[in-house]
């Protein structure tokens, strides 16, 4: 039997260039908000959600293919990634008043 396998699965992705559009959007929001920080979001075979805070309070959020290509276009856009949400990110985020209202109309189901 040969030594090692050539079936062996690995979880490791090489990083490409991030599609320009998404990039784009990125520096964009970062920008208009005067910079911005990231949280990167699996949700499955969609892809990852970049949920972007602007140090204004604002956010917004862009898709990517997946986590990888997520955490590139932040590289390329110059914003930073954070690990997790974390208290000082939340506290920083402000809502917009369409946002509470859209938010006061949904009803919990049982």
């Amino acid at each position: 039997m040969a030594e090692g396998s050539d079936t062996t699965l690995t979880a490791e992705q090489t990083a490409g260039a991030a599609p320009t559009g998404l990039v784009a959007g990125i520096r964009s929001f970062a920008a208009a908000h005067g910079g911005a920080k990231a949280v990167i979001e699996y949700v499955g075979k969609r892809g990852a959600r970049i949920v972007l805070v602007g140090t204004d309070g604002a956010w917004g959020d862009q898709f990517a293919e997946d986590t990888v290509t997520a955490r590139e276009a932040c590289s390329q856009a110059g914003v930073a990634v954070e690990n997790a949400w974390e208290r000082e990110l939340m506290d920083q985020m402000r809502p917009s008043n369409d946002l509470w209202r859209s938010m006061a109309r949904r009803t919990m189901s049982r």
